[in-house]
């Protein structure tokens, strides 16, 4: 697992096939189907999965969160590093190997 964050930054992070995922207004719930296990998570949670989600990697998912939210993009990057550990711990996204040529 990818623990530097340079390194997740520039990771392709993603839902792997066990986690299932959906928004409703108040929260996003996600469950992963291998431990039995939901997690809510609130709005903001929920756009950075989306996003996160949808972005070649990390670093550009906190550029598009920063400007929809106009924040500073360091402090976005650090708190969607945070974010995506936490998911990783929790088994709940991957980090996909990218060959770089």
């Amino acid at each position: 697992m990818t623990t530097d964050s340079d390194d997740l930054l520039g990771a392709r992070v993603r839902l792997p096939q066990h986690v299932v995922h959906r928004s409703f207004v108040a929260e996003t719930v996600v469950l992963n189907l291998k431990t039995g296990k939901y997690h809510g998570l609130n709005p903001m949670a929920g756009r950075m999965l989306d996003v996160v989600e949808e972005a070649p990697n990390v670093r550009e998912a906190a550029e598009v969160i920063a400007k929809e939210y106009d924040q500073d993009l360091a402090s976005v990057e650090a708190d969607l590093v945070t974010f995506c550990r936490q998911l990783l711990d929790r088994e709940l996204v991957e980090v996909v190997v990218v060959d770089p040529s």
